[in-house]
């Protein structure tokens, strides 16, 4: 079986899980456990996570949890989430274990937790699967692809992936390993369709390395380069291109701390990087400043977004100075990152990003690498995964000029029998989406989220009432109004609006039901709703407080 909960019909918050046996005694395999973030269509929430309510309920039957590799989207969720999965084993190679235990000894979960660091390319057993890891490239060290054995047949997982023979920290992707996959036989490709609608091949990181060194050595002032913070090679590819230049590595950001660390410890970044943190900026000569910056999504908190609102406490740029945007923007992020950068432009600051310059390639695989991959694997099912629905069915659409003979197109809740044959979509599990929100995780149907989003577009009005005993109202109501306009078309304040339609409404209720409170509060609610929108145009939040003395 097959079933993603999470990363099919979406680019974030990976979660597969890969079950054998009959459906009363079924054992399960969990890849990958990751986040997405929090939106302008969720307000006030950091972090999205997915619903693991099947999870839970299979908690007996759950063998381990296997990471693929360090991005958020992969692994982000596993603090949060892990202690709901009844004490799960987590496997992850050396670098994404590290990654993982800074998050754990924040969570407070560490020294405790069940985590099992395995070498890149190991073969190992969990329960009825047989285990193994293939070294591929992609935007951080040590990704995998999993290769899964049961007696049923083979499944082959590739996690985030593309074909580059210069990735410049772990291995290029094992491509002999591939080919003899292939010749072994694959009974089903579950594979990343992030770049499906791209014809050609990826660029290679080394060739951001070259453009990168060429921007910062011409640079006139300071110049800042914002990253995603996994990007170990674009770190080095900074750092040396720095040291080239006879400039000074300033690090802005306490996620690329985290990283630097992780990679240092794992040998993925010289243990001696001469890098300054962030408090020493103001002391290096503006010709000699390379700024390694967070924040190349446009997250508000992050370095990139206070320094383009010169509000970041230690580092500032001004007019001349050049800003790099080593980075894609991912899809929903446009508008946060457009602010980012127009507010950059405002400063006079010059802003150099993947449209101008080769500063960033994708980790993900074009069709090139997609067609190539099929024809070294040859499998005989195909389930595109971790991508939007364009995505998805671009890869679908691929796989069937390719000849592959059964292609399932899935979404996040199918169950997909993968074997015995014929391959097909045979149930459907609940799926959905918590919200990490402050220090609290709640369902995404909960509704708190919801009514912040309307109260940014519809404001809100609180009514404060106080009734006798015998439903007499004692006083005028007390109105409070946010967000909405002080008077409608005709002058007349909507606070007396408001005012004038909780006394109406009050006294349109016979005096004997006006001991009910629950009645009186929800009527009063939706006549001064009402009369808000009829003024007005829209229905604002409305909430009553009901006084009986």
């Amino acid at each position: 079986m097959f079933v993603p909960l999470g990363g099919v019909g979406e680019i974030g918050m990976n979660l597969y899980l890969y079950g054998y046996g009959p459906a009363d005694d079924r054992e399960w395999l969990i890849v990958d456990l990751g986040i997405t973030f929090g939106g302008e269509t969720e307000p006030g929430v950091d972090v999205i996570l997915p619903d693991i309510g099947f999870l839970e309920a299979e908690r007996p039957n759950l063998k381990a949890l296997l990471l693929t590799h360090a991005h958020e989207d992969h692994l982000g969720a596993v603090a949060d989430l892990w202690p709901r999965l009844g004490g799960v084993p987590v496997y992850a190679t050396p670098f994404t274990a590290a990654m993982l235990k800074s998050k754990l000894g924040e969570a407070g979960l560490l020294p405790d937790f069940p985590l099992h660091v395995v070498p890149l390319g190991h073969r190992f057993t969990i329960g009825p699967f047989d285990i193994e890891l293939v070294n591929m490239s992609h935007s951080i060290p040590e990704p995998s692809a999993v290769i899964i054995k049961t007696d049923l047949g083979t499944v082959f997982h590739t996690a985030d992936w593309k074909l580059d023979e210069h990735p410049l920290t772990s291995a290029p992707t094992d491509v002999a390993r591939l080919k003899a996959l292939g010749e072994e036989g694959v009974t089903a490709l579950i594979c990343d369709s992030t770049n499906a609608i791209r014809d050609g091949m990826s660029p290679s990181e080394a060739d951001v390395a070259v453009t990168l060194e060429r921007l910062i050595a011409e640079a006139p002032r300071r110049v800042a380069v914002t990253i995603f913070a996994s990007n170990v090679a674009r770190i080095r590819s900074v750092a040396n291109a720095a040291r080239a230049a006879g400039r000074r590595l300033v690090v802005v950001g306490r996620a690329m701390y985290r990283v630097i660390e992780a990679a240092q410890e794992t040998g993925y970044l010289d243990p001696d990087l001469a890098f300054h943190e962030e408090g020493e900026f103001e002391n290096i000569p503006a010709r000699k400043v390379v700024a390694l910056c967070t924040g190349s999504q446009g997250e508000a908190r992050a370095a990139m977004a206070r320094i383009a609102l010169d509000e970041h406490p230690n580092v500032s740029l001004d007019a001349g100075d050049r800003v790099i945007f080593s980075s894609r923007t991912i899809p929903g992020n446009e508008k946060a990152v457009g602010r980012v950068q127009n507010g950059l432009a405002d400063l006079g600051i010059e802003v150099i990003t993947d449209g101008d310059a080769p500063v960033h390639v994708s980790g993900h695989p074009r069709r090139g690498e997609l067609e190539q991959l099929y024809r070294w694997v040859r499998p005989q099912i195909a389930i595109p995964m971790h991508g939007e629905g364009k995505h998805l069915e671009a890869q679908a659409r691929l796989a069937e000029t390719l000849g592959v003979p059964e292609v399932i197109r899935a979404r996040n809740g199918a169950m997909v029998r993968l074997a015995p044959p014929p391959a097909a979509i045979i149930d459907d599990v609940p799926v959905g989406r918590l919200y990490r929100d402050g220090a609290i995780i709640t369902r995404a149907d909960d509704g708190q989220v919801r009514e912040r989003r309307k109260l940014s577009f519809a404001g809100s009005v609180s009514v404060s009432l106080v009734l006798s005993d015998k439903g007499m109202l004692l006083a005028d109501p007390e109105v409070a109004l946010s967000g909405i306009p002080a008077t409608d078309g005709q002058g007349t304040s909507f606070e007396t609006i408001a005012r004038e339609a909780a006394i109406g409404t009050i006294e349109s209720i016979p005096r004997p039901r006006r001991k009910d409170q629950a009645l009186v509060s929800e009527a009063v609610r939706r006549g001064v709703r009402a009369a808000v929108n009829q003024a007005w145009g829209k229905k604002p939040v409305c909430s009553v407080l009901l006084t009986v003395i």
